[in-house]
Formats: structure tokens, sequence, C-alpha cells
């Protein structure tokens, strides 16, 4: 018996920055959305907030919602949001920002990191969803 392998499609809103690096933004095969983890830089690669963990966080979800925005997704399709941040006295500021932008929480890990990829970098999330 065979089964029709479903479409990988790359979910790529035309940023600068990210054509340097061997990865895709986000993924989509059939309806789910595998969104790569996402820092706070600009669609120019800027950094967003520098030393400030919310804006850091607002800038993080409205790169995600420039992604799922390609799939016709939005914030109430995420199922599961896996949050790494560098600081554990952020935490709280991470959770009120998500607070005001999901209706529906999903799924959610939180790990304490010694470090990201920059170390102006607070907090990367990833995000899985289910297109509508």
């Amino acid at each position: 018996m065979t089964t029709a392998r479903s479409e990988i499609i790359d979910l790529d809103p035309g940023w600068a920055y990210d054509d340097a690096f061997p990865f895709t933004p986000a993924r989509q095969i059939g309806n789910m959305i595998y969104v790569a983890g996402q820092v706070a830089l600009d669609p120019d690669g800027n950094l967003v907030g520098e030393g400030d963990i919310e804006a850091q966080t607002r800038q993080v979800f409205a790169n995600i919602r420039t992604i799922l925005a390609l799939a016709g997704a939005g914030f109430e399709d995420i199922v599961k949001l896996n949050a790494y941040v560098t600081d554990r006295s952020h935490y709280r500021s991470t959770i009120k920002v998500r607070k005001e932008l999901f209706v529906k929480h999903p799924a959610a890990t939180v790990v304490i990191v010694a470090g990201l990829g920059s170390p102006q970098w607070l907090i990367e999330v990833d995000v899985v969803a289910v297109a509508p």
C-alpha cells in the first residue's frame, strides 16, 4: 500500500536578513505549520527592543503572526508553543504579553537558557499550528 506524501511548502515572508541562514522561517505540510524559532528582529534584521523583554516578546509574536498569515492561520491556530528566555526574571513579562495576544492559549513550554544566538536576544519562540 502506498500513500501520497503531502507537499511541503516553505512559508517565507521575504525577509532579507534570513537569506544568509540555512533555514526557512516555517514549513507547512498538509495543514500542519512548523514555525522556526523567531527572535526580535524586524524584516530588515534590526533588533527591536534592546534590553526590553516586553518589546522583544511583542516583535517575536509579530514575526510569528506574519508567518502564520502566509498560510491563512493566526494565533488561534497555534497548538504548541516553545519559548526560550535568557533570564528567569523576564518570565512574568513574557506571560503578560502572551495574555494580551492570545484568546485561547496553546500548550506551552518555557525554558530558561544561558543564552541564544546573539547576546542581545532575550527570547526566542517556535510554534506549531494547524491551518484552518
